[in-house]
């Protein structure tokens, strides 16, 4: 299994900005997607977005294209989850997941192989 090791999040007013990353040290997988998903309270858990190792796949949840963007630093083995415009609907915990062998990102959480600890988002109105 491949230890995913989150940080970033925090609380912040609506219309601000937050960062989430996502590290894999030691991953050594040349196929690999990275992504997150998030669970708010009372809710489902639900896809947010994710990237191949090369960068030049990403995929997004519709909630969240145009404000979302995610990107990759293979160096360190780091994805970033940049949220902008956050709405009070973005509030949720937002875990990092990782899935190998595979060029489609799946959009169900049970089809990840490893799963980071989750970070709490909260947007104020």
């Amino acid at each position: 299994q491949v230890r995913l090791v989150e940080s970033g999040g925090g609380l912040v007013q609506a219309g601000g900005s937050l960062r989430l990353s996502c590290s894999a040290p030691g991953l050594t997988f040349d196929t690999y997607i990275t992504g997150w998903f998030r669970q708010a309270p009372g809710k489902a858990r639900e896809f947010v977005a994710a990237i191949d190792r090369s960068g030049a796949s990403k995929w997004y949840a519709d909630s969240v294209k145009g404000r979302f963007t995610i990107s990759i630093y293979n160096p360190e083995n780091t994805a970033y989850l940049q949220m902008n415009t956050l709405k009070p609907e973005d509030t949720a915990i937002y875990y990092c997941v990782g899935v190998r062998a595979i060029t489609l990102a799946p959009r169900t959480w049970a089809e990840y192989d490893d799963w980071g600890q989750g970070t709490q988002v909260t947007v104020s109105s």
